[in-house]
């Protein structure tokens, strides 16, 4: 299995057992352990895993870390871990410092089985900074993020190759977040920038402010919305084939048969294209699950053969999402709350796609 099997893997124990998970042994135990081995070090060899490390560190005796991870007898990366679901503060990773200090380790994580938090010494050598060049939730990351996980795996590990990453990562965590706040609560400072030319000569009163704020925040997430879309279309162009004959519905439905203007794969279909693809690809190969879009319905399909749906993604009024299912004859059309809800959906999808296997 992949490093990013792995991950998956833990992801769906930890959404069925994260609500009785409630100390942090258990937490180590049923979550963070896996979480090291999917990195492929053996978590039963004291050797290459060592729990409750001590150190005597100054005055304080018996310094441990929960976990440290050995190279040739040297820990390489140390851990700090907090029960399942309890806040990650800085102030929370006492250990984490005073040990970094002491410790040839260049790479410490603080986490609680769901998030974890990597810190190394950008700011100062020898001295662990405060915020983390990275963040991964197991719960919900992307395929960046595993890539740069996959530093950290045994086979892998570079102190050197991280390090040059480290600081841009950081800069780029640090950006994004600003990114985010202007998104949805655009500062002063901001608006008074993008909306420079039309406010010029007028003064900068509060509700003037109050306006453009509110006009920059839907400005901001349409763009993005619009270049997320658009970059979707052109990384999927490549898997659209024509329609087949001898199906009315879906070739009156193609775009061969309408003006690409008319359909308007949504931000939300892709979304849902994905998922599925997410779950099935435990069945086949994720390539072979496509997508064809029509005015009425985003049709998911196996290996594009529109006599092999999958289901039927109807999301195109504005607030309610449909899925339609083919575990029968007659398409079942299901109402879900939002994208991640096909999720829960999971056995019926691989049910379908199951058919097509026999």
């Amino acid at each position: 299995m992949d490093l990013i099997d792995h991950l998956q893997a833990i992801a769906l124990r930890i959404e069925n057992t994260k609500d009785i998970i409630q100390t942090e042994e258990a937490t180590k135990n049923a979550f963070i352990m896996p979480f090291i081995q999917a990195l492929g070090y053996n978590v039963f060899d004291p050797l290459e895993v060592t729990p409750e490390l001590a150190a005597d560190i100054g005055t304080k005796k018996g310094e441990k870390v929960d976990y440290a991870i050995l190279k040739e007898g040297k820990p390489i990366l140390i851990f700090e871990c907090k029960k399942c679901g309890a806040e990650l503060n800085i102030n929370h990773a006492a250990q984490l410092f005073r040990y970094f200090h002491v410790t040839e380790a260049r790479f410490a994580v603080l986490t609680n089985g769901i998030v974890y938090q990597f810190f190394t010494d950008l700011e100062q050598p020898n001295k662990m900074d405060e915020k983390p060049f990275l963040e991964f939730n197991i719960l919900d990351f992307r395929d960046s993020e595993v890539e740069e996980l996959s530093k950290f795996a045994k086979t892998t590990f570079d102190v050197e190759k991280i390090l040059t990453t480290a600081n841009e990562l950081k800069y780029a965590r640090h950006i994004k977040n600003i990114l985010t706040q202007w998104m949805t609560a655009p500062s002063d400072d901001f608006i008074k920038l993008v909306a420079g030319d039309l406010i010029a000569g007028k003064r900068f009163t509060p509700v003037v402010r109050e306006q453009f704020a509110a006009v920059t925040a839907r400005a901001f997430q349409q763009l993005i919305a619009e270049k997320i879309n658009t970059r979707l279309k052109i990384a999927m162009s490549n898997e659209a084939t024509k329609p087949q004959s001898g199906d009315q519905e879906i070739s009156k439905e193609t775009p061969k048969k309408q003006a690409e203007s008319e359909i308007v794969t949504t931000t939300e279909e892709w979304e849902g294209f994905f998922i599925i693809r997410s779950i099935l690809r435990e069945l086949v190969d994720p390539k072979r699950i496509t997508m064809r879009d029509a005015l009425s319905y985003c049709a998911i399909l196996f290996d594009d053969n529109n006599r092999k749906p999958i289901c039927r993604l109807r999301f195109n009024n504005p607030g309610r999402l449909v899925i339609g299912f083919f575990n029968t004859k007659e398409e079942e059309k299901v109402l879900i709350p939002d994208v991640n809800a096909i999720y829960n959906y999971a056995d019926r999808l691989k049910a379908s796609l199951a058919a097509y296997l026999k």
